[in-house]
Parts: structure tokens; C-alpha cells; sequence
């Protein structure tokens, strides 16, 4: 996919989701595909969530336990996302680290796991991270993947979830978000502004 595509669903997807702070929708359930059902603490969102069939895929899982899984089922126009969201209490002033498995099947566009910390005090999402600088694609066997983010003082929210952009299918499984140290770089990117400017000669 061209960058400039890329980098548009990045900001859309951040957009889009910057306001999800609890998992109470108010778009109507009987326009979504009902082919899986919804898992507990997770709900659908994206740019066309409607055109996607998304939850427990039962049996799909790596060990032969459930996974979770996102599928076209109408004409393409954007993404689709399952997600869910926390308190970042637990995480304030620390590195966090989502890890997850995914595989995929006939996905033209892209796919991946996103993570997003947000300030609502500052009405904007602090850090971003969607794996657009690294998408999945095609048919691929389950592999892990991992999105590391800071959490700044005054985070309200943390959010994350998996994307499905325009075709294909996907499946993931055995989530899990945890602090880490300051050791492991982070993935993604800062939305905030620094205190003085950066990177003036373009070095990196």
C-alpha cells in the first residue's frame, strides 16, 4: 500500500477512536453481521465496522481454545475494528507492551494490532502505535507481534484492539498488555510536542 494511504488510515484510526474511553456504543447491533458473537469487554468500531463479521471464532484459537476474528462480508470502504479499552492507573509514568498472536488469510490491503494512550484532558491521543509501518498481508500463519508505548502523566485512557482494513480475514489470540522497562523500545510514536525542537538537520 502507498505510504501516504498508510499514514491517512493511521491518523483516521486515531481520529476516529480518539473519543472511546468506555465500551458503551451507540450504533445500532442489528446492522452488524452477527455470524460471531461478541466477546465479553470487547466492541466493534472502526471506519465501516458494519461490513466486517467480528468475534469468537470458536475452535480457532492456537491451543484448539477460542480466538477472535475479523471478516469482510460486504463490499469494501475502510476498516473495521475489534477493540476495548482501560484506566491507565496501573500504567501511569511506565512503558506497556501489548503482545498478541495473528494470522491471516487473503488480506490485500493490511491487518495488525494497534495501541493508543489518550489525555481527554487535552481532548487528543498522547501515543499511537498500529503497525501501519509494518502491516500484515497476504495469507500468514500465526505469529506474534508486540506495540510498546510510554504512558505519560495525565493518561486517561488506553486503548487497543485489531484492525482489518478492506479485505481478507483475520485471527488473534493470547493478548496480553503489561509495564515494562524502560529497556525495550517503544513501536510507535509520541503525539505530544516536545519542549524544544527536534531533529532540525533531519538525522533521523
Amino acid at each position: 500500500m502507498h505510504t501516504a494511504r498508510i499514514h491517512y488510515l493511521a491518523i483516521i484510526l486515531c481520529m476516529l477512536l480518539s473519543a472511546s474511553c468506555s465500551s458503551q456504543k451507540t450504533t445500532t447491533a442489528k446492522v452488524f453481521d452477527e455470524t460471531y458473537p461478541l466477546p465479553s469487554g470487547w466492541y466493534r468500531a472502526g471506519a465501516s465496522p458494519y461490513r466486517f463479521a467480528m468475534g469468537t471464532d470458536k475452535g480457532a484459537g492456537m491451543d484448539g481454545g477460542n480466538a477472535a476474528t475479523i471478516k469482510l462480508v460486504k463490499k469494501p470502504n475502510g476498516f473495521g475494528t475489534l477493540m476495548q479499552s482501560c484506566k491507565p492507573d496501573n500504567y501511569i509514568g511506565k512503558r506497556i507492551r501489548l503482545t498478541g498472536y495473528m494470522r491471516s488469510k487473503d488480506v490485500h490491503s493490511w491487518a495488525g494490532f494497534w495501541l493508543r494512550v489518550d489525555d481527554s484532558s487535552k481532548h487528543r491521543s498522547v501515543a499511537f502505535d498500529n503497525m501501519y509501518n509494518r502491516p500484515i498481508r497476504g495469507t500468514t500463519d500465526w505469529t506474534k507481534y508486540e506495540l510498546v508505548l510510554d504512558v505519560p502523566e495525565g493518561a486517561t485512557n488506553i486503548a487497543f484492539g485489531a484492525l482489518l482494513d478492506n479485505s481478507g480475514q483475520i485471527w488473534f489470540d493470547k493478548l496480553n498488555l503489561e509495564a515494562v522497562g524502560n529497556d525495550v523500545p517503544i513501536t510507535g510514536r509520541s503525539l505530544g510536542r516536545g519542549t524544544e525542537p527536534q531533529n532540525m538537520g533531519f538525522d533521523n
